[in-house]
């Protein structure tokens, strides 16, 4: 078992990236992409109160997971368009290795959003600059 890296993405475009240790990284296997997964299955106190959603990753190897393909592991596809891949002319081909959908031993990251926050803010704000605020008190 290794140490997963997640990426959590807020709705004002931060992102977070967490490690989630050996002892909770089984909480996240099989679980397919779509799924929902609680801020305490992770094991961060920060994150208790939260709600993800599982919208993606990758494995070891870097391969990205694709919603459409129902397995833990890798595959190859014969693609006629995806992501990284344009069209040089029409009917061109390409073989792909993928990854599936369900996250197992090998995912290595995975990309959560925030469907439901909780108490604590997941990224602090730096303090202001209290210089730049006008004084209009006149």
């Amino acid at each position: 078992m290794a140490e997963i890296k997640v990426v959590i993405g807020q709705k004002d475009g931060k992102s977070l990236q967490i490690k989630v240790s050996d002892e909770y990284a089984p909480n996240l296997y099989s679980k397919k992409i779509g799924e929902k997964v609680k801020g305490e299955e992770l094991g961060i106190d920060d994150l208790e109160g939260y709600e993800f959603e599982i919208t993606g990753g990758s494995d070891s190897s870097g391969f990205p997971m694709r919603k459409d393909i129902p397995i833990a592991g890798k595959m190859k596809l014969l693609s006629r368009k995806s992501r990284g891949f344009n069209l040089k002319r029409k009917g061109l081909r390409k073989k792909k290795s993928v990854a599936g959908s369900i996250i197992y031993e090998k995912t290595s990251q995975v990309n959560l959003k925030v469907i439901k926050e909780g108490k604590k803010p997941l990224i602090k704000e730096d303090k202001k600059d209290e210089t730049q605020k006008e004084d209009n008190s006149e």
